[in-house]
């Protein structure tokens, strides 16, 4: 297709052109309905179809074991920063959180509306430029649950591997990483993700919790922030975002028909080291942010010499189609957003871009 941008925006962000293409094709008359599926019940048999689809298909991708609910909520990874110490975190207990950068501080802020908090490990120090390893983790036997987030979107970090936690309740907010690699979903007790990123268009969040921490709330919770209320009426409690749920399973339809989780990590594997090699290879025009052992795959963050620079790159990249190269306000610098659906061919032409603009400029 014609004028498709190199999108590497940090999210609302890049959809495989084959499911945009399905859609399109299934948008005003869905399965000889007569109607778009945005203007059907959702207490029709057609939706709730798609609607425990989308379910059958994220528990298969992640092998989500048994003993796990999986919830379809609003209000993005931002309110289960909320919804988390609401349900789980109970009075004389504290929550311990990994402190890794501008999404695990949202998180944090937020759990202290609520109850009693604990740093297990931060990078604070280090400009959030790097992962504690698991050996700096310190936190008590007996708090209420350690919160990690699994991919910071700014900084470019990622958790490689994740900690053991035994008896202690392991949350991860998973909204920038979801489904790029195999996890084993039995080392969490709750894992969550807005879908913008991996899984689809912005409006739906997951939730996977396992069964023993769904429960009445120690002090009153409004209805709808309650994880019982959702568990127990299969995420359609109220009227749940239809068309973002139905874009996700088209979504994990490609996912699991480009190779699954295992899939998506060997592209995104491919993608990341492509820019990485033209970073460490350019002799220090540009120098990357993240430290080596805490790289993401999902997104790529670098510098170069100064700040004119990098306004003169984000410029002639965006006149040669390139979309949403530009690091985050709090940060600055530079960002490659590289998710699941983002095209290798795409990063080989920013990789070419990169060597180009750098033999002008160096």
């Amino acid at each position: 297709m014609a004028n498709r941008a190199y999108n590497f925006n940090a999210g609302p962000a890049a959809l495989p052109l084959e499911v945009l293409q399905k859609v399109q094709e299934q948008f005003v008359d869905f399965e000889n309905s007569g109607m778009s599926l945005m203007e059907m019940s959702h207490r029709g048999a057609i939706y709730e179809k798609v609607h425990f689809e989308a379910e059958a298909l994220l528990r298969e991708l992640l092998s989500i074991p048994e003993g796990y609910k999986v919830l379809f909520v609003q209000g993005g990874a931002s309110t289960q920063f909320a919804m988390i110490p609401m349900n789980l975190l109970r009075p004389g207990t504290t929550a311990a959180f990994v402190a890794t950068g501008s999404w695990a501080t949202k998180a944090i802020q937020e759990a202290k509306l609520f109850g009693e908090i604990a740093i297990a490990a931060s990078s604070e120090a280090d400009s959030y430029k790097r992962i504690p390893a698991i050996g700096e983790l310190n936190y008590a036997s007996d708090a209420a649950y350690l919160h990690l987030t699994s991919n910071e979107t700014i900084e470019g970090t990622q958790w490689a591997e994740f900690p053991d936690t035994g008896d202690v309740t392991l949350i991860g907010d998973m909204s920038s990483d979801i489904l790029c690699r195999p996890v084993d979903v039995s080392k969490f007790g709750v894992i969550y993700a807005g879908a913008q990123k991996n899984l689809g268009p912005s409006g739906v969040t997951i939730v996977i919790i396992r069964e023993d921490l769904i429960s009445k709330p120690s002090a009153p919770v409004p209805t709808m922030l309650r994880f019982d209320t959702h568990a127990k009426a299969d995420s359609l409690y109220n009227t749940p975002p239809t068309f973002a749920i139905y874009m996700m399973n088209e979504v994990l339809k490609w996912i699991k028909a480009n190779g699954g989780a295992a899939g998506m990590e060997a592209r995104n594997s491919e993608k990341a080291g492509l820019i990485y090699d033209a970073i460490d290879g350019s002799n220090g025009f540009y120098r990357g942010f993240a430290e080596a052992g805490s790289r993401s795959l999902m997104n790529v963050t670098f510098t170069l010499a100064n700040e004119e620079l990098e306004k003169k790159f984000v410029k002639e990249s965006e006149a040669n189609g390139f979309v949403g190269l530009k690091g985050h306000r709090s940060v600055g610098g530079l960002r490659a957003s590289i998710y699941n659906a983002v095209p290798v061919e795409s990063v080989k032409a920013l990789v070419e871009f990169m060597r180009d603009f750098q033999s002008r400029n160096g």
